[in-house]
């Protein structure tokens, strides 16, 4: 059976494989990935490996740490999490990128960690931008990081994928930023979530390297998992440019990756067909508060919002082609009154190089305040946060409420150009006109042949059923900074009351006080979607919620989920039955809704069982229930070491 590009290098890096055995969407498999990458979450992986009984790194050149999140946060807590960040890197001779050094993502592609065709994983969830770079970059969670320092191996279901055709080329003044925010916004119906995509097409030709990296790295706020593209003359051109700087692969190696390179069978099987006519598009504004509301830059213009931050930061919008295109709006001219632009680098190698071309200095004239090269404001973290009642325009790549700063702020989301422009103004707009075009997409669904699958084994111990009060939170993408806000993410030493205690807040606060123990919680479409931190899994399984259901989930929350024992069930029946009720009235409107009647879930008849009605649910796999049994993934990776 023929086998799409992914399918392909998911395999390569696969173990334990039979001989005979071809990958394909659905399978588990155990991988092992070039590298796994973790920031300043390592140091929670520290705990995570130390508690699986760990007691050496299984291959030091595997990992990679980089400090980028909270690097403004000077206080003897961080500054300590850091320093023992480093002397475990020392002790154990994994390479270490210290603040300052730049964003992880940025550090893995510049310096030569990410190669085409290889697997390159990430303990967070923009690793999609590996696939810029002819990569599979996935995001893993923690506890997948701890196993693969542990192990050098984790497991993984491959996904759908999906192949997406860009076609024409793109006018004078749109970006690759302009492109994601349009696939994200046209496509909006899950027709990516939970998919590996491959980008394909003649308009390839007109996106430069940066702007690869923009669509992959951005590919998941699509919901996707992947987001790759191939191996072409102008990759091979720049990964020629790199190697001279970094040397950790030779410009033959380069020649001889390109030569084997992996392309898909001519009929391979993809679960849809996305293509969409760069030539038509105009630059395009996400918001607020939500990546998938998108309107085009003339009618946003003609609105004249005001802004009050600008953001010209991030791992997906501010590499030097990003800093260039910024400088030549603001070049000459000043920020306008009330208006404050905030500026920080991918890494200190393109601050540097934005120096030398003079971009850095133009920005710095027009008023930009300079942050050190890291996250910052995009996780809402140090200087330059979002206040009440206050709009931004970034170039950033969430826009989540609550997420850059206060919950009553509003935040849009646009290319480097667009952030220069509407600094300038004091009001959204670009630094040109566009006459409204709509955007030319065309949209094919493929069936696939149904293959036989084995029955699952109810593995002994695993309950035949469990029951519950229903808990209802009727909002579609369910963003992981709702669920677990962003003032306790990088704390590491919360109790797990004090993590329960924090659940949903961000969300709705009176959430607090009306879930109690046992409930079952039931969710929208796409619910986890976001972050890939691990805390929004745990904080509701510390709260006592006994599961989570919902139309459809992001399949890192679900990894996340399962790593820690806590089900997770896609139920899109009963969502959708909940969401008609409450439509009827019957329900009331408040973000938490507890509901009336026990409900039962029976995983012996694979469904829901509530006022007597049935919906059904898809069973659960061993891999998942050895991983409740176990109370997690900590305990299964202890029993191999």
């Amino acid at each position: 059976m023929s086998q799409t590009a992914v399918e392909k290098i998911v395999q390569a890096h696969s173990v334990g494989l039979p001989e005979t055995s071809l990958v394909h969407s659905g399978d588990y498999v155990t991988i092992r990935p070039r590298h796994v990458m973790t920031h300043d979450n390592t140091g929670a992986v520290l705990g995570k490996f130390s508690a699986i009984g760990a007691e050496r790194v299984h291959d030091p050149r595997q990992p990679v740490f980089t400090l980028d999140h909270d690097i403004q946060n000077r206080s003897e807590g961080n500054l300590a999490k850091y320093e023992r960040i480093e002397s475990f890197a020392r002790a154990h001779d994994v390479d270490f990128w210290p603040a300052g050094s730049g964003i992880g993502h940025q550090i893995m592609c510049q310096e030569g960690y990410v190669v085409p065709d290889s697997m390159v994983v990430a303990s967070d969830s923009h690793s999609n931008i590996y696939g810029g770079l002819a990569a599979v970059g996935t995001p893993v969670v923690r506890t997948d990081a701890a196993a693969i320092w542990a192990t050098g191996e984790t497991w993984w279901q491959v996904p759908d994928v999906v192949r997406v055709v860009l076609k024409g080329r793109l006018r004078r003044g749109v970006r690759g930023k302009d492109v994601i925010i349009a696939l994200i916004g046209t496509f909006r119906d899950d027709d990516a979530l939970n998919c590996a995509i491959e980008f394909e097409g003649d308009g390839l030709a007109s996106l430069s390297m940066d702007q690869r990296l923009t669509i992959a790295n951005m590919s998941t706020e699509w919901g996707a998992l992947v987001g790759r593209f191939p191996f072409d003359d102008l990759l091979e051109e720049w990964l020629l440019a790199r190697a001279e700087k970094h040397g950790r692969f030779s410009a033959e190696q380069i020649r001889s990756w390109r030569a084997t390179t992996v392309e898909p069978d001519p009929d391979a099987f993809y679960k849809r067909t996305l293509t969409i006519d760069l030539a038509h598009l105009v630059p395009q504004i996400a918001g607020p508060d939500e990546v998938k509301a998108i309107t085009a830059l003339p009618e946003m213009a003609a609105k004249k919002i005001p802004v009050h931050k600008a953001y010209l930061l991030s791992c997906v919008n501010s590499r030097l082609e990003d800093i260039v295109d910024a400088a030549e709006v603001v070049r000459g001219r000043s920020v306008a009154p009330g208006v404050e632009l905030y500026l920080a680098a991918a890494s200190r190698e393109v601050e540097q190089e934005a120096e030398r071309l003079g971009a850095w200095g133009d920005l710095v004239r027009a008023g930009a305040k300079v942050l050190p090269p890291g996250c910052g404001p995009c996780i809402g973290l140090g200087e330059g946060t979002l206040g009440p009642g206050e709009n931004a325009i970034s170039a950033t790549n969430r826009n989540f409420q609550g997420r850059m700063g206060s919950r009553d702020a509003r935040a849009y989301l646009a290319s480097p150009a667009i952030v220069a422009a509407s600094a300038l103004a004091g009001h959204i707009t670009g630094p040109e006109e566009f006459a409204d075009e709509p955007i030319v997409v065309s949209y094919e669904t493929h069936e696939a042949a149904d293959a036989p699958r084995e029955a699952v084994d109810f593995l002994e111990g695993f309950p035949k059923s469990v029951a519950g009060r229903l808990l209802f939170v009727p909002k579609d993408n369910m963003n992981t900074d709702g669920i677990y806000g962003k003032d306790f993410t990088y704390k590491d030493d919360l109790s797990a009351e004090e993590m329960a205690a924090a659940a949903m807040l961000n969300y709705d606060p009176a959430f607090q006080e009306i879930a109690r123990e046992g409930d079952i919680l039931v969710g929208g479409y796409n619910f986890g979607t976001g972050s890939s931190r691990e805390q929004a899994a745990t904080a509701l399984a510390h709260k006592g919620i006994r599961m989570v259901v919902a139309g459809s989930f992001s399949q890192t929350y679900m990894r996340n989920a399962f790593n820690n024992g806590f089900i997770t069930l896609a139920c899109p029946s009963l969502v959708d039955a909940l969401v008609e009720i409450r439509e009827r009235g019957e329900l009331s409107d408040a973000p938490t809704i507890a509901l009336e009647g026990e409900a039962k879930v029976d995983f012996a008849e694979n469904r829901i069982e509530w006022r007597r009605r049935q919906f059904p649910i898809p069973p659960l796999s061993t891999v998942a229930q050895e991983l409740v049994l176990a109370g997690g993934a900590e305990a299964v990776v202890k029993g191999k070491i």
